[in-house]
């Protein structure tokens, strides 16, 4: 569900994925590449893909590159697959987050800036503040604030394994369902592909 031709034309000429620009780059032995080039690079190298999707999920953009299917021009008798398939991608595109390592995620740097937070108060409320006859009390609201954190993570940690697999699920029932209507042409996958992201505007 993601599409190649875009793929290639963001790696081509966005900022973002400069990086993965430099891998294709070595790859092709050249600095100047078409996008055709760079398609016929990814078909050989899989991990260029990976990694733009990886980029994609860090920075919260979806890798899912269909829209809504409109289905006023399909037959009435596959309308409810189309309904389906919408409501399938509307839900991937909401839990998409959690495919990426929970070790690597938004939340646990989150969770890390504030436990520095905490200790960087903690100190100086003790030195800078003279309250050494606290010391007891304020590490133990910081030893609290730990035990807090590691619940909270382990809670998110199982949140994201669980959003991970459902996903996955989600995602082969789309697939399936539009690889059958394409195949019996309901639909054509190029005509509902979007062919860029207003996130890149």
């Amino acid at each position: 569900m993601t599409n190649l031709q875009r793929v290639a034309n963001e790696i081509k000429d966005i900022g973002l994925y400069d990086l993965i620009l430099q891998d294709v780059q070595k790859i092709a032995g050249k600095k100047k590449l078409t996008t055709q080039e760079i398609l016929e690079i990814m078909d050989k190298n899989p991990q260029i893909l990976e990694e733009y999707k990886q980029v994609n999920v860090e920075y919260n953009l979806s890798n899912i590159h269909i829209d809504k299917i409109e289905n006023s021009k399909i037959n009435e008798e596959h309308h409810k697959d189309i309904e389906k398939i919408n409501k399938n991608l509307k839900e991937i595109k909401e839990i998409e987050k959690y495919t990426l390592d929970f070790e690597h995620s938004s939340t646990l740097v989150i969770i890390f800036s504030i436990e520095f937070f905490v200790l960087f108060s903690v100190q100086y409320f003790i030195v800078l503040l003279n309250l050494k006859e606290y010391q007891l009390w304020i590490y133990g609201l910081f030893a609290s604030s730990i035990l807090f954190a590691w619940m909270y993570a382990n809670k998110q940690r199982k949140l994201y394994a669980l959003n991970s697999k459902k996903f996955d699920l989600l995602y082969k029932e789309t697939k399936d369902l539009l690889d059958d209507l394409e195949k019996k042409e309901i639909i054509k996958r190029d005509e509902i592909y979007e062919e860029s992201s207003q996130e890149h505007v």
